[in-house]
């Protein structure tokens, strides 16, 4: 049987070290791992508490709305002008997503279809890649530079080099692209921007007609004074930007699957009304429960972060002593690690796997994320420090070659 739509799919390389982890670990040997990004840390216990309250009471056991609650809508739209000084409409400019990739896989099918052309940086988290793919549109790859763009905090400023090599690749596409996906700070490459970044982006957007989709999910997420900006900020954005706001991270959420889709009025109701054929909103009591998280623990964001840094700190430190240097991220959960000049020519995924076999320690290979991303490897930041001290021993012992 022929499976068009997934039959050019290449093979999913991270279920490739998930299972070596799985064998390695049925072998009786305990493998660190720094590789899916899954939250660890506990969702607020105010929403908690709300959920298993609202999860008992049978009228909320009914169909939702595929829009989210208006309460959930406003709450989002509050956190927004608290957080960011944007205002935006709850009936209008805000519709809720069951997690922030399903809002981006279905919005590609509002705004692209077969033989257009959308641009999306490489490397890049795979979704960013794919949503417009499933939709049939052509997708070009922009390469985006590992160090942080443009935070003002450090040169030199790759955040240049990018927006010249978004513009170059735009002049050479045809059809012109309708849509650029963006997403910072960046994951895999943990890259940040500026303000002054987001107002070139807009200003493009609005001369060339083209869609700009900012996926925010690591909005709260950021070190040493570094604050994202939300495109939406930019005076202008709404006309040609969405943005996706996502409570996995910031409100460490990521089994709830809440998210929202923000921004330009015509775009957010064309995924609602396709929304409407396709579902009929999260389960209620988790979409209650998100009320009470953004409006009783709107400060929980500020504790998620201070943890992501001690865990960086303790990563990046530990790597540092035994010859392995990293540049320390500005934002996201997660450290972009080359690979080590002695190791470099098995490539990223023969890498990975020889660091769960000689070091017990689970990293996501750069190839995942796109060819741009195959001189690198991803730990994410989702155990404690002293399983963080852990790895860096075992990969003390395991990678020989730096200490030759």
């Amino acid at each position: 049987m022929e499976f068009r739509r997934i039959n050019g799919l290449p093979p999913y390389v991270f279920a490739t070290i998930n299972d070596l982890k799985l064998e390695t670990r049925r072998a009786g040997r305990d493998v660190i791992d720094l590789g899916f990004g899954n939250p660890d840390l506990p969702s607020p216990d105010v929403a908690v508490e709300k959920l298993a309250e609202a999860a008992h009471n049978p009228r909320n056991h009914r169909y939702s709305s595929s829009r989210g609650i208006p309460k959930l809508r406003q709450a989002i739209a509050n956190r927004y002008l608290h957080r960011f000084g944007v205002e935006l409409d709850p009936d209008t400019e805000v519709v809720t997503t069951i997690g922030a990739k399903e809002g981006l896989s279905h919005l590609m099918w509002v705004l692209v279809a077969p033989g257009d052309t959308a641009l999306v940086p490489s490397p890049s988290y795979p979704i960013h890649i794919y949503a417009p793919l499933f939709a049939g549109a052509d997708v070009r790859q922009v390469r985006l530079e590992s160090a942080s763009v443009d935070t003002g905090l450090s040169p030199p400023n790759p955040g240049a080099a990018f927006f010249e090599s978004l513009m170059e690749t735009w002049e050479s596409a045809w059809p012109k692209p309708r849509v650029i996906v963006l997403s910072f700070p960046h994951n895999p490459t943990t890259a940040c921007v500026d303000f002054e970044f987001m107002e070139r982006l807009v200003r493009f957007a609005q001369e060339h007609d083209v869609v700009l989709v900012h996926d925010f999910a690591y909005a709260d997420i950021s070190f040493d004074g570094y604050m994202p900006p939300s495109i939406l900020q930019v005076p202008g954005a709404k006309d040609v930007a969405v943005e996706l706001y996502t409570m996995t991270k910031s409100f460490s959420m990521a089994g709830w699957r809440i998210a929202f889709l923000l921004g330009n009025a015509a775009i957010v109701q064309a995924l609602t009304k396709l929304k409407s054929f396709l579902d009929d909103g999260a389960f209620q009591p988790i979409q209650i429960a998100t009320i009470v998280a953004l409006n009783e623990a709107s400060d929980y964001p500020k504790e998620i972060n201070d943890t992501y840094q001690a865990r960086r700190n303790a990563l990046c430190e530990g790597l540092e002593r035994i010859g392995w240097h990293v540049e320390p991220p500005k934002g996201t959960m997660f450290v972009w690690a080359p690979v080590p000049e002695p190791y470099r020519e098995m490539g990223s995924l023969e890498f990975s796997k020889y660091l769960v076999r000689e070091a017990e320690v689970a990293v996501s290979p750069g190839v995942g994320f796109g060819p741009g991303g195959d001189g690198h490897v991803r730990f994410a930041l989702i155990e404690n420090e002293k399983r963080i001290g852990q790895a860096v021993r075992n990969l003390r012992r395991g990678l020989t070659r730096l200490s030759a």
